[in-house]
C-alpha cells in the first residue's frame, strides 16, 4: 500500500445533507443539462455522498468533495459515451490507495502535458488523504497536487480513459476493450527513506516524460504542404 497517515474518527454524516447534495445536484444538473436528466445527476451525487462519507475524514470538506467527485464521474460518462467533446487524450492513474504513486504520476502528467493530456487518478482502496511524501517530492519540483484528493476507482473514468497506469493496484481495474493498459512496478512509497523516494519519482518522471510525448505526438494534426 502507498504511505498511510493515521487517520481520526469518521467523519460525521453532513449536517442538512439533503439541502446540500440538493445544491450540488442543482449545479451539476445545469452543467449537464444536455447529457443526463437531473434524476441521473441527483444519483450519482447520492451515490458519491455515500462512498465519499463512509471513508474520508474531511469534516466540513465533505460536500466540496463530493460535488468534485461526482463532477469528475459525469464529465467522464459523458465523455465515455460521446455525449460531450473530448479533445484530449485521458490517461488514468490507479493505484491501491491513491495517496501516494497515483497521485504524483498525475501531477508529474500534468506538468509535462500542460494540458495536452486529461489526467485521472483513483483508488482500489482509497486512503484518507494524500500522502506527506507525495508533496515533499512535488515541492521539491515546485508542484502541487491541485485539487486532487483519493478517491475510489469507478467503471466511468475507465470507460472515459485512453490509458489507464497500473501502479500496484493489482487485478482490482476493471478491463474495458480498447484502452491500452500499462503496469508500472515501482516501489510503495510507504516506508521508503527520502532518497529512495526520489529515485521513485526520477522513475516515474522518466516514464511520465516519455508516455506524455507519444500522446501529444499522436494528436499532432500532420499537415502537406500545398503546392499552387
Amino acid at each position: 500500500m502507498d504511505e498511510q497517515t493515521p487517520i481520526g474518527p469518521s467523519t460525521p454524516p453532513l449536517r442538512d445533507s439533503r439541502a446540500v447534495l440538493g445544491r450540488i445536484s442543482d449545479k451539476l444538473s445545469a452543467r449537464y443539462s444536455r447529457a443526463f436528466s437531473r434524476a441521473t445527476v441527483t444519483q450519482y451525487v447520492e451515490e458519491c455522498s455515500d462512498m465519499l462519507g463512509s471513508r474520508a475524514r474531511v469534516g466540513t470538506h465533505l460536500p466540496v468533495l463530493i460535488e468534485r467527485f461526482a463532477d469528475q464521474r459525469l464529465g467522464a460518462l459523458a465523455r465515455g459515451l460521446g455525449l460531450s467533446p473530448k479533445p484530449v487524450p485521458e490517461v488514468l492513474f490507479v493505484c491501491t490507495e491513491n495517496a501516494g504513486r497515483s497521485q504524483l504520476a498525475a501531477a508529474l502528467m500534468r506538468h509535462h502535458a500542460k494540458g495536452g493530456v486529461r489526467v485521472l487518478t483513483a483508488g482500489s482502496d482509497p486512503g484518507a488523504r494524500i500522502a506527506p511524501i507525495v508533496r515533499q517530492l512535488l515541492a521539491e519540483r515546485k508542484l502541487t497536487t491541485g485539487e486532487e484528493f483519493p478517491k475510489p476507482l469507478t467503471a466511468e473514468v475507465v470507460t472515459a480513459a485512453d490509458v489507464v497506469v497500473t501502479l500496484g493496484c493489482g487485478d482490482a481495474c476493471p478491463v474495458r476493450p480498447g484502452r491500452r493498459y500499462l503496469d508500472w512496478d515501482l516501489p510503495d512509497l510507504s516506508g521508503l527513506d527520502i532518497e529512495s523516494a526520489r529515485s521513485v519519482g526520477d522513475a516515474l518522471d522518466t516514464r511520465i516524460g516519455l508516455l506524455t510525448q507519444e500522446l501529444l505526438v499522436a494528436q499532432t494534426p500532420r499537415t502537406g504542404t500545398s503546392r499552387n
